[in-house]
C-alpha cells in the first residue's frame, strides 16, 4: 500500500477540477479566467462554477478504477471533498 499514490490521486483531482473550471469559463462564457472569477464571485455564482468544474473528477475516478489504481481513486475522492468544502465557503 503506497501512500504516495493517494497524494497523486489528490493532485489529479485538484488538477481535473481546475481544468474543468477553466474549460467551463473558456467555452461557456465570454470572460477570461481572472475576470470570470471576479464577476462570478460578485454575483455569488463562484460555488456553482467550482462544482461544475469538479465534474471532471468523475471521469478521473472511473478511469483510475478501470486501471486498478484504487488508492489514487481514493485521492480523487479526497480532492472532491476538499473542493466541496471550498464550494460551501465560496
Amino acid at each position: 500500500m503506497n501512500k504516495i499514490d493517494l497524494l497523486y490521486g489528490f493532485l489529479i483531482g485538484i488538477i481535473a477540477a481546475s481544468l474543468g473550471v477553466y474549460l467551463f469559463l473558456h467555452f461557456f462564457t465570454d470572460y477570461e479566467i481572472v475576470e470570470g472569477f471576479t464577476i462570478l464571485r460578485g454575483q455569488g455564482q463562484l460555488g456553482k462554477l467550482i462544482a461544475l468544474g469538479a465534474i471532471l473528477n468523475l471521469v478521473a475516478f472511473f478511469l483510475l478504477l478501470k486501471f486498478n489504481k484504487e488508492l489514487m481513486a481514493r485521492g480523487v475522492v479526497l480532492a472532491t471533498l476538499v473542493v466541496t468544502i471550498a464550494t460551501i465557503f465560496a
